[in-house]
């Protein structure tokens, strides 16, 4: 028995593309020199447009919506955050493994889920779709730390749970279509 998630939202989710980063320039017309810092699993900076300061680049996946958990403190400081009035500059979500499995975001060689650290939140909807709250992107929450918690309550076949996904304000990268 592999549990479920208590109070259910969705959160839509904007995964970092490292690898479309790491093959292409802005512009698209070939190799980038840099795009993606696999050491800080972050973004580069670049000055993309000439002006004298380089920017963080960014390329997204399509977003996808994930069902998660959301702490009644988290909800309330993500509330905030619109008026600029942030308690605090993070907020932990709740996953379920089998939700993760189902929509493909789990590495079928590894085990590992595909959300990942610089994988960015877009909003949170109630269950029937509606919009609970958008978060502003810039600053916008970014992923920074994912990790599984528990093995859920099966003795003889024990597989993943939950996995608790860190989201902290950080610069935002500009996004590429």
């Amino acid at each position: 028995m592999r549990g479920r998630l208590i109070f259910s939202f969705f959160a839509e989710l904007y995964r970092l593309d490292s690898q479309a980063m790491a093959m292409t320039d802005p512009d698209g017309a070939g190799p980038l020199t840099g795009g993606y810092d696999l050491d800080f699993k972050e973004p580069v900076l670049l000055d993309a447009d000439d002006d004298g300061v380089a920017e963080p680049i960014r390329r997204e996946y399509p977003p996808v919506r994930v069902p998660c958990q959301v702490e009644p403190e988290a909800l309330e400081a993500l509330r905030m955050l619109p008026s600029g009035n942030t308690p605090r500059s993070n907020i932990d979500l709740v996953f379920h493994f089998k939700d993760l499995e189902r929509l493909g975001l789990v590495d079928a060689a590894t085990g590992d889920a595909l959300i990942r650290p610089s994988d960015r939140l877009g909003a949170l909807y109630d269950v029937l779709g509606d919009l609970v709250q958008a978060v502003r992107t810039p600053p916008g929450l970014y992923v920074t730390q994912a990790r599984p918690s528990g093995f859920g309550l099966h003795r003889q076949r024990p597989r993943r749970n939950l996995l608790i996904v860190t989201f902290q304000d950080r610069p935002a990268g500009r996004v590429l279509a």
